[in-house]
């Protein structure tokens, strides 16, 4: 192991206490009691809010499971009683907002994204929901189509896309189901990749044959990564190597092919994103919005961290993809944290990365213009899904250099 030098750790530090920032910012906004039942929490999709906002009469299930996500991700980096409460408080939220069934939903992906939630609970708070998270697996795996083998976006439907078969991919690869991921992940590589090495969003079955929606977004690409490297992990492992351990120099082939494809997707992906989306200062540079779009690129944050922190060292090329992947993460990071508003001390983060945040209108100080007063013109930062994708940023940026500090890497 490299010696860690006082530099290293104080850049962990650096980012721990801003991922901490980020966590109050959202806790003190945004987390509420559902309806004001006790033990409950869940996260006000806007702040300012609404009074039906505040009421939660519109539900964002999806929007939840990614803020348990974050939840699970500061625990991780410092486990309190309070942080344990609080990610028990909201899967109860969730549970009894979504009518009692974390089932009961049409979307596909709004599933998967709560099953990987619930599956980190399991592993790091071991608190009382692996039934629920059994049920959300098993929904998921019965809802996977006879004839193309993988699943639609929603119940019923005939569109077939990366946002459910990515975050499923992962779970089917993290629960032991890695042959159900690789023919899901395999479906993808053959049919979603466009020209520039980017995944598009999907493939819609028409009565003339099938139509590409080739629309590139953020979160598919980080899917993606966070599934092949799931895969590549899980190869390695089934063939007898440890996580950190050179394939380079074995003799047998066949035990290195068959995680190699997926490595090699891995950092073809990583360059085209360096490439395609982001400045050629490695920043994320992507128009998402407001709405659902605005946690696309947090998503994308949380996989390429994954690639920085697990992808394994062991060739100059995964290294390399390693360091490009650190890079966007960090100076993401930087950038947002360098454009944010603060508001009683807590950041208020940019929809635009490279752009300065703004103050949602209705923050007291009332619209300045008429279009502004018609609601002809929204402010992104007012949502959630925004927030939520700068908190996950910061905890991305403080993954990935706890684990410099640690290895001297």
């Amino acid at each position: 192991m490299a010696e860690t030098t006082g530099t290293e750790h104080a850049a962990s530090e650096k980012w721990a206490h801003r991922a901490d920032l980020a966590e109050n910012a959202i806790n003190e906004r945004h987390a509420s009691k559902l309806w004001g039942l006790p033990r409950t929490n869940l996260a006000v999709t806007a702040w300012p809010p609404t009074t039906k906002e505040s009421l939660f009469v519109r539900w964002h299930y999806w929007w939840q499971a990614h803020y348990l996500d974050c939840l699970i991700d500061a625990f991780e980096r410092r486990g309190t009683k309070t942080r344990r409460a609080r990610v028990r408080h909201t899967v109860r939220g969730i549970r009894i907002r979504n009518g009692g069934r974390l089932t009961r939903n049409r979307y596909y992906d709004d599933r998967a994204w709560l099953s990987l939630a619930l599956g980190r609970i399991n592993e790091h708070t071991g608190r009382g929901t692996k039934k629920q998270t059994r049920d959300l697996e098993q929904a998921l795996l019965a809802g996977i189509d006879g004839l193309t083998g993988v699943l639609p976006w929603r119940v019923g439907e005939t569109f077939y896309n990366v946002p459910s078969n990515g975050p499923a991919a992962i779970m089917m690869a993290r629960t032991g189901r890695l042959d159900q991921a690789i023919a899901v992940v395999d479906w993808i590589l053959e049919n979603l990749i466009n020209d520039d090495g980017l995944v598009m969003d999907g493939l819609r079955m028409r009565m003339h044959g099938p139509e590409l929606v080739r629309d590139v977004h953020p979160y598919c690409q980080g899917v993606m990564l966070g599934a092949c490297l799931e895969i590549a992990l899980a190869l390695r492992e089934r063939a007898g190597f440890s996580a950190d351990e050179s394939i380079s120099g074995w003799a047998d082939a066949d035990r290195v092919d068959d995680a190699m494809p997926y490595i090699t997707f891995v950092r073809s992906l990583v360059h085209a994103l360096a490439l395609e989306m982001a400045t050629p200062q490695g920043v994320v540079d992507w128009d998402t919005g407001d709405g659902d779009g605005g946690l696309f690129k947090g998503i994308l944050a949380r996989y390429l961290a994954d690639v920085a922190v697990r992808l394994p060292a062991d060739s100059p090329a995964n290294r390399a993809t390693k360091k490009i992947a650190r890079r966007l993460v960090v100076n993401s990071a930087d950038s947002v944290w360098n454009h944010r508003l603060e508001v009683d001390g807590l950041p208020v983060f940019a929809t635009d990365w490279t752009d300065d945040a703004r103050l949602p209108h209705n923050f007291g100080l009332g619209p300045h213009s008429l279009a502004e007063h018609t609601g002809m013109v929204r402010i992104a930062e007012r949502d959630l899904s925004v927030q939520l994708s700068g908190w996950m940023l910061m905890e991305a940026a403080a993954r990935i250099e706890l684990q410099g500090a640690q290895t001297g890497a």
